[in-house]
């Protein structure tokens, strides 16, 4: 919960850059990972740029971590943006993951 909280003062680029440094640096921090998840859900992604989404699903993914809610609301903005402002590399990762 104090993980939680003390994500309230990041933006969804912060969000994303931590989970993508985790993950490229090899380092295990699921709880991290788990609350940055549940965050992203609660905040329905908003805020969150195609750049800052398809980052953080790759990180969730080269980390080894899933969250079904956040890989499935990935889905659904995805779409409803119609992918539009993902570039092809960002696609790649998404369905990569």
């Amino acid at each position: 919960e104090a993980m939680q909280r003390q994500l309230q003062g990041f933006n969804p680029q912060d969000v994303s850059n931590m989970v993508w440094a985790f993950a490229t640096a090899d380092v295990h921090a699921d709880k991290l990972f788990w609350v940055v998840a549940n965050d992203a859900v609660h905040r329905q992604l908003r805020g969150f740029k195609p750049q800052n989404i398809s980052n953080m699903i790759w990180a969730f993914a080269t980390a080894g971590m899933r969250s079904e809610k956040l890989f499935g609301m990935v889905a659904n903005e995805a779409m409803q943006r119609q992918l539009r402002g993902f570039n092809p590399q960002g696609l790649s990762n998404m369905v990569w993951a």
